[in-house]
């Protein structure tokens, strides 16, 4: 008996396609979905046992590995003391400080319960500030899954060719203008002739939902230029880059300071959180303090606010990038290697710690060159590896992700398993 698909049967009665989140489904690389039991460290275990090194790392949110000492005993001890309260907590605060000091542009910052609460709420509050109406977004840039925000978006959108718009109303659709990832031309173009009716850009300063793609070099700068020339706002979607490219960020790893950013995963340390912030007189038009509303019944949780404390605290006293990045590096170089020498076409982005493997020709610097990739390959791929027991994204257009608790044995131990799998491709 398969209890992995026992299960999953199981919850497929319950909950569309058995889960909670559309890509755990494994609908774009065949096979039965695993169950999950328990993880420690680099390693997950799925309801019969089996163990994997995960690269998965809870699609991103885990740099210090899982079940980390520190953020665990955190968490027991805050919930002695309390799930929830519906009040302002002291660790709020701290977070607060926190994220102030770290990302460079923060001078203000509202905690939520999501990514996508998050950037639905740094939306609303750049409409609201500049009385616009109209967003710019990229193509194959996920943002959460907003109504506005949904429009050719990548991450699930992308690995299940969903169309972009079903459910949302095409006046709200058409008030989201997308263009092309790394083009700087066709911003210049659409602000020359849309002026100041643009209300922001919203940006993954590095995309990595159609899978890893990182930004050309003057692309993020080009920007800031034109949003401060047409008076519209520049926000970056920092879900998946705060604290994992630096402990400031994308913003201070490229040295480019957007008006709002949006940030998640990592902040929260594995549990429930999301934060939008920016410069204080953008942040106080937000209620109570001005007009554009937002609210949030857990906003602020106690126990999402210990575990990103000492996520961050752990980040500050560690500085574990030199090393995350070399070893990244090095379980990248093995895989291009090994693929290399089995004649399969490829191309690995990597920035820092998170990198995609494209079966593909390079360069991969946008959502159409990035839907080049082969999928079939990727699926059996995928499949080949998962039945030896490294755990990674099952979508081509998501990232994989190493953590401080990956070793070198790690990395040899994948790259001896990853060198098995390829030859059966």
């Amino acid at each position: 008996m398969n209890l992995n698909r026992v299960l999953h049967e199981q919850a497929r009665n319950l909950m569309p396609g058995g889960v909670s989140s559309p890509v755990r489904a494994f609908k774009a690389v065949g096979g039965d979905p695993i169950i999950v039991q328990k993880a420690l460290g680099s390693r997950i275990w799925d309801v019969e046992g089996k163990e994997y090194i995960d690269y998965l790392c809870s699609w991103g949110p885990l740099i210090l590995g899982h079940a980390h000492p520190r953020v665990v005993s955190a968490i027991k001890r805050q919930a002695e003391l309390g799930l929830s309260y519906g009040l302002t907590n002291v660790h709020e605060i701290e977070l607060a400080k926190l994220v102030v000091e770290l990302m460079p542009s923060v001078e203000m910052v509202r905690f939520v319960s999501s990514g996508t609460e998050a950037t639905m709420s740094a939306i609303r509050l750049a409409r609201g500030y500049t009385g616009r109406k109209y967003v710019i977004k990229f193509d194959g840039c996920y943002h959460g899954h907003v109504d506005s925000l949904l429009v050719k978006a990548g991450s699930g959108v992308a690995t299940l060719a969903i169309p972009g718009t079903p459910g949302i109303p095409e006046e709200i659709a058409n008030l989201t203008i997308v263009l092309p990832y790394n083009n700087l031309e066709a911003v210049k173009e659409t602000f020359e002739k849309y002026q100041d009716q643009i209300a922001c850009i919203i940006v993954e300063p590095v995309a990595g939902n159609m899978g890893v793609v990182p930004p050309e070099k003057g692309f993020l700068e080009g920007l800031r230029e034109i949003t401060l020339k047409y008076g519209a706002l520049l926000i970056f979607d920092e879900v998946i880059t705060n604290f994992r490219l630096s402990l400031g960020g994308a913003q201070e790893y490229y040295g480019v300071q957007p008006d709002i950013t949006c940030m998640g995963k990592i902040l929260g340390g594995g549990m429930p959180l999301g934060a939008y912030g920016g410069k204080k007189e953008i942040m106080e038009k937000v209620a109570p303090e001005g007009p554009v509303y937002q609210a949030g019944t857990l906003s602020g949780n106690p126990l999402s606010m210990v575990a990103g404390i000492e996520t961050l605290k752990e980040l500050i006293e560690t500085k574990p990038y030199e090393r995350l990045r070399k070893l990244t590096q090095r379980l990248t170089s093995g895989i291009s290697e090994i693929l290399s020498r089995k004649g399969i076409a490829h191309t690995i982005n990597q920035v820092e710690s998170m990198f995609t493997v494209f079966f593909t020709e390079g360069p991969v610097k946008d959502y159409e060159s990035a839907k080049r990739s082969d999928l079939d390959t990727f699926a059996k791929f995928f499949r080949a590896l998962l039945e030896r027991g490294i755990l990674f994204s099952p979508a081509q257009f998501e990232a994989w992700f190493l953590s401080v608790a990956h070793t070198d044995a790690d990395v040899d131990l994948t790259l001896e398993r990853i060198e098995d799998a390829v030859r059966g491709l």
